[in-house]
């Protein structure tokens, strides 16, 4: 966990919070001054433990607490926001009995760290939430390990308790890595086809991919936008962010793809980088590559361009670049934009 904080309120979670300073280096110790002994990697406080806990909860990913579960609850209650904010939280007993699993479980990683933390000390973990005790899909977290965002986490509660009352279930995946489930429940199957998926018998969906859904099925579904598709751009020196930026999301809207898969905006490398590319990335939060033109040469294209080789010292810049930084296959063909703009896409293949 990124920033771990440890708080003991007593002899024995001191104790407990020394063996787990030692077990994770990284982490931050705290306990109360009056039961200070010589261990300078404790933190000691001396403010009332109601204001550090509070402290604690704000500025940490994961909060570690060696003290009654109740306590913790009635401490942290006020301050509470929502899953996606909130920092994992995590009991462990005065004995070292058992390591619970409070807050923030899914998304905060309190699940993981808790069978981690049990594993090393010995203890029962102890976690409720539904995914976990079934054994099914925790759907928030379906991808996380490969960026993969959920388009509209709205719907995220209402399919979970589909998933966890074993309600049937379709899946389709159509871009992303294939191996993020190996067994998959009784209740879930695999569609190949949307038609398929359509026609099925599921209660709700699990869709993979890169491309826009139609309300009729995204109500009932968690989608999931894994990082799959490459955007080359052919552009001039000149060529600004608004302009890189309305291609862009015109080609989207025409063949029906979601911005939050673009993996990366690609272009040719120029003697001076272009700044209007340059700030449409950091705009977008999308890592922006450069190909050289020796390389673009080499890749075939189904639009070269004699004018874009005298030019740039190769026949094609969007198109091949997308299909050379992408290592898959393009599926949007360049779409020219005047007076100097061109755009392709090509979509990664795992």
């Amino acid at each position: 966990m990124e920033k771990t904080a440890v708080l003991a309120i007593t002899k024995n979670g001191i104790k407990i919070g020394e063996e787990l300073k030692r077990i994770f280096p990284d982490w931050s110790v705290f306990a109360p001054l009056k039961l200070s002994n010589e261990n300078t990697e404790i933190v000691w406080y001396s403010e009332p433990t109601t204001d550090k806990i509070i402290e604690l909860f704000k500025n940490n990913n994961a909060l570690i607490c060696l003290f009654s579960l109740g306590a913790v609850i009635r401490l942290i209650a006020p301050h509470l926001k929502d899953k996606k904010t909130d920092p994992a939280v995590i009991v462990i007993d005065d004995k070292t009995n058992f390591v619970i699993s409070v807050l923030s479980g899914h998304i905060g990683g309190a699940n993981e760290l808790t069978k981690e933390i049990a594993e090393k000390l010995g203890a029962l973990p102890v976690i409720t939430t539904a995914a976990d005790v079934n054994k099914t899909i925790a759907v928030d977290l379906v991808g996380r390990e490969f960026n993969w965002k959920i388009d509209d986490d709205s719907t995220v509660t209402k399919i979970s308790a589909h998933m966890v009352n074993e309600e049937p279930i379709g899946i389709l995946q159509e871009a992303g890595e294939r191996n993020w489930y190996k067994d998959l429940p009784k209740n879930v199957l695999i569609y190949k086809k949307m038609d398929d998926l359509k026609k099925s018998n599921s209660k709700a969906y699990l869709i993979i991919s890169d491309k826009i859904i139609d309300d009729e099925i995204s109500n009932e579904s968690v989608i999931y936008r894994p990082p799959s598709l490459v955007i080359g751009i052919g552009l001039h020196w000149d060529t600004t962010k608004e302009t890189i930026r309305e291609g862009i999301d015109h080609c989207l809207e025409k063949f029906k793809l979601s911005s939050k898969s673009i993996a990366k905006l690609v272009s040719i490398k120029k003697p001076q980088d272009v700044q209007g590319l340059i700030d449409l990335g950091e705009e977008m939060g999308i890592p922006v590559e450069y190909v050289n033109r020796e390389d673009l040469a080499e890749i075939s294209t189904p639009n070269p361009s004699e004018t874009v080789k005298a030019f740039e010292g190769t026949a094609s810049v969007s198109e091949a670049a997308a299909i050379k930084v992408s290592g898959g296959e393009l599926i949007v063909e360049k779409q020219k934009f005047p007076p100097n703009l061109t755009i392709a896409i090509a979509r990664i293949i795992n």
